[in-house]
């Protein structure tokens, strides 16, 4: 099952010529959930290889006006392209319903099921095969992060124990191994601990959205496969992250390294940076640290098959002409 993240949006607050604000698609499989949609995320997915699809998840960490803005006219466009079906669910924290109260007039009448989710920390969605669970953030205000977090594995089939138990292929081979016994023509029960190694762990994807540092994201991040933390500011401008409950890039790493993360990505960066310098202050805490732009992806494996990848400019379409349209790099410092 593949599982990857779309970095869409990376900017903090205000839109720059080479990031726009908050938005992230997660994709798992041919699941396609959007967190945050800030202003202009509906043409940024259009210029991604995602497109603009029919997203039925949007995930708001909180009601900043950079982290919301583009919601209104997402939720238009749906409409003026004829959707219906399926509905739409927005999650957020408390003050969701009200400001949707606040919107109403601006959206008008939706022709597809619109449900609205508000979501208090420690909360969790059971998705299947997979959990998303709403924490606590530091940010001053109704805030939550997300994390997904899958379910663990049954273990690898041990090929040769079955055929030395003469379990015959097919059928109860699949059985045993989605967990459950199986009772063989001569009457004996093959159970799936016969069969079957150790479980194995899921993936863990956290996002924290707008926070200072905080101990509970810390332990919402413990081995994770992926962190990605906002970063809007560098140490020099610490007294300024404090005021306003934002984080550094140091102390982004320091989370990340408390945490044993696989690899950290540091978001949500201020117009002062370009992500470099961001880069190599977390690097110095936490070596496995990137700093994407847009249209950078990363790809989450499974532990066995490897090490989370940040992909550059691997969201981005290809143009008619093979070229990128805005010159832009998609390095991630």
């Amino acid at each position: 099952m593949d599982l990857d993240l779309l970095f869409l949006g990376t900017s903090a607050s205000m839109p720059t010529a080479q990031r726009a604000p908050a938005a992230f698609l997660l994709r798992r499989g041919g699941e396609k959930l959007l967190f945050d949609c800030a202003e202009g995320t509906q043409r940024q997915l259009q210029r991604s290889v995602a497109g603009l699809p029919d997203i039925e998840d949007i995930f708001l960490t909180h009601l900043h006006a950079d982290h919301f803005l583009g919601l209104p006219g997402m939720l238009k466009t749906f409409a003026l392209r004829g959707r219906d079906e399926p509905g739409l669910t927005v999650h957020g924290p408390r003050g969701l319903r009200d400001l949707f109260g606040k919107l109403r007039p601006f959206l008008g009448r939706l022709p597809y099921p619109l449900t609205l989710v508000e979501l208090e920390p420690e909360e969790s969605l059971e998705r299947g095969e997979y959990r998303i669970d709403a924490f606590a953030v530091d940010h001053g205000i109704a805030a939550v992060g997300y994390a997904l977090v899958e379910h663990e594995r049954p273990g690898r089939f041990d090929v040769e124990t079955a055929d030395a138990l003469g379990v015959p292929a097919g059928r109860e081979r699949g059985i045993l191994q989605a967990g459950e016994p199986v009772t063989l023509t001569d009457g004996r029960v093959i159970t799936p601990d016969a069969v079957l190694g150790p479980g194995r762990s899921g993936r863990k994807v956290v996002l924290t959205g707008d926070t200072a540092p905080s101990p509970g994201v810390v332990q919402v991040a413990h081995h994770a496969d992926l962190l990605v933390h906002e970063s809007t500011f560098a140490a020099e401008e610490k007294e300024r992250a404090r005021e306003t409950l934002h984080s550094t890039a140091a102390e982004a790493a320091e989370v990340a390294r408390l945490a044993d993360v696989r690899l950290l990505a540091l978001t949500h960066v201020s117009t002062r940076y370009f992500g470099p310098e961001l880069a190599r202050e977390a690097r110095d805490v936490f070596p496995d640290t990137v700093v994407p732009r847009d249209f950078d992806l990363i790809e989450v494996p499974y532990a066995e098959r490897g090490s989370p990848q940040l992909v550059k400019n691997g969201a981005r379409a290809v143009s008619s002409g093979g070229d990128d349209p805005d010159g832009a790099s998609g390095a991630g410092g």
